[in-house]
């Protein structure tokens, strides 16, 4: 009986696509509402909870002193991790990490580190030696869809509010201080995910929408509009009509996500760091 049902809904939602129009009412290239929220987690260097429309998504930042990549002597490091909580979904389960949680960490941390985000050679504390490494959790507490984009904003914003401490060289020896400064930010990435339904490209997929989808499709860019990663998934074709709809998109709403949630946060930053 569940399969009929998720079949019927499947058809619906896409022949609903076809027709340019969507369950929740929205436009095709609508995105949800997005909050976020900084400073929860206490103990964290930087945190964030981000809510897209009814998915919700927290990460914490933690930072410690360890050995840079044999390759990158002279740059800090920086790791992601997303753990998906079953009560966040029903198709959750404990244990190891799902391959839909280690795909969605690595494009997290793609869009990062390959917008260099962060002057990673600002972090080195002893080259070849001593670095800071930042460690990037990811907590889903509700799964609506989109976790890509979600998952990136509130990693994105943990980082821009992250304070490490301040250290002291003495030869070998690094000394921690009490003072803490800022991470040194030279970009602000910013995700944007579509689904292709019912050959429609549909921005911020809701779940349901993932579940009917051929293909998922993420871009991230920067602040000059520059695309920085992309993501696919799924089996579904993309033709060049799709990916340059889907370019133009991203780098619009790329700007308004900037504006609204980040430059904000930014502009607090800057306000400390002058106070």
């Amino acid at each position: 009986m569940h399969d009929v049902l998720s079949e019927i809904e499947r058809r619906f939602i896409v022949s609903l696509a076809s027709k340019e129009r969507r369950v929740d009412g929205r436009m095709l290239k609508e995105m949800r509402p997005v909050t976020i929220e900084t400073g929860l987690i206490k103990k964290a260097e930087g945190s964030a909870k981000v809510s897209l429309g009814e998915t919700k998504v927290i990460a914490g930042v933690k930072a410690e002193l360890g050995s840079p990549f044999p390759d990158e002597p002279n740059k800090g490091v920086i790791t992601c991790n997303a753990e998906l909580i079953p009560l966040a979904s029903p198709v959750f389960e404990v244990g190891p990490p799902q391959e839909d949680a280690i795909e969605l960490a690595r494009v997290v941390d793609r869009g990062i580190r390959e917008s260099e985000m962060i002057n990673l050679e600002k972090l080195c504390v002893i080259p070849g030696e001593k670095v800071w490494v930042l460690f990037v959790d990811l907590y889903i507490l509700d799964d609506n869809g989109n976790l890509f984009d979600a998952s990136s904003y509130a990693a994105v914003a943990a980082l821009l509010t992250t304070k490490i401490p301040e250290v002291e060289v003495n030869g070998d020896n690094v000394v921690i201080q009490d003072e803490r400064m800022l991470l040194p930010i030279d970009e602000v990435p910013v995700s944007i995910t579509f689904s292709r339904v019912g050959g429609r490209l549909l921005l911020d997929p809701t779940i349901d929408e993932e579940k009917a989808m051929d293909c998922r499709f993420t871009i991230v860019t920067d602040k000059e509009d520059n695309v920085v990663a992309v993501q696919k998934s799924g089996d579904g074709i993309l033709s060049e009509r799709d990916i340059s709809e889907a370019l133009e998109v991203a780098i619009e709403k790329g700007r308004e996500i900037r504006e609204k949630h980040f430059y904000p946060i930014l502009k607090s930053r800057e306000a400390e760091a002058h106070g």
